[in-house]
């Protein structure tokens, strides 16, 4: 099996991990790993035949700008997620480096003949496509009707979740991807109402935090019934 894969941190998270050895290995020679850098772009909207990747480490935020230059944060993606628009020509929105981040990298063609070659494959890049329009929606729905401390309980929640190496136990400890103010963006509140609603949750004893973007996870079950997420 190739190197990489074998000591891939998400070999048993990510989409291709539903194909055998042979098949992963096959894969991955088409590939190439890409590293960014925070605030880097992976590509911009516009751009031709933009590559398809899944995240290894790091975090990367999907946005749109509108005519005035201000950006609008429309999803996060975490270590396993893939990124890329299958079967059009161009690159709908920007992909940005959140932090520090590797990739692997398929050129769109490569990916939509392994799609072709491996059922599987395309079986699990299916059901992640509709865990990711479930996602998007529950925010949709979330910054349209839910509080500010509703909002978030669940980006705080899913935060913990997405650093965790366990799909049934959130993280007790993680750095927060996004600043302040990319949070306020994304909820549709101020930086002011994001900074005043971490301070409650510290004083409500549901989190505690460390340094600068440090948190530390003391009541999940308080964030998730804030949120709403545990009627799900």
């Amino acid at each position: 099996m190739n190197l990489t894969c074998v000591s891939c941190p998400v070999r048993d998270s990510a989409a291709c991990s539903v194909l055998n050895d042979e098949e992963r290995d096959a894969l991955a020679s088409a590939g190439r790993t890409r590293t960014l850098r925070r605030g880097e772009m992976l590509f911009a909207a516009g751009d031709d035949d933009a590559a398809c990747a899944t995240l290894v480490t790091g975090a990367l935020k999907i946005t749109a700008t509108d005519r005035d230059g201000n950006e609008q944060i429309l999803a996060l993606v975490h270590p396993s997620g893939f990124i890329g628009e299958m079967f059009v020509p161009f690159a709908h929105h920007d992909v940005v480096a959140l932090t520090n981040s590797q990739l692997c990298v398929f050129a769109q063609k490569d990916m939509q003949r392994a799609i072709e070659e491996y059922p599987a494959l395309a079986r699990a890049l299916l059901r992640r496509s509709q865990e990711d329009l479930h996602a998007t929606r529950s925010l949709l729905e979330l910054t349209a009707h839910g509080s500010a401390e509703s909002r978030l309980a669940a980006l705080l929640c899913d935060f913990a979740q997405a650093a965790s190496d366990s799909p049934c136990h959130p993280a007790k400890e993680f750095e927060l991807p996004l600043t302040r103010g990319e949070m306020a963006n994304m909820l549709g509140l101020t930086i002011e109402t994001v900074s005043r609603k971490l301070g409650e949750l510290e004083d409500a004893g549901a989190i505690r935090r460390i340094g600068k973007r440090g948190i530390e996870l003391l009541d999940h079950g308080y964030l998730l019934a804030l949120s709403g997420k545990d009627e799900d």
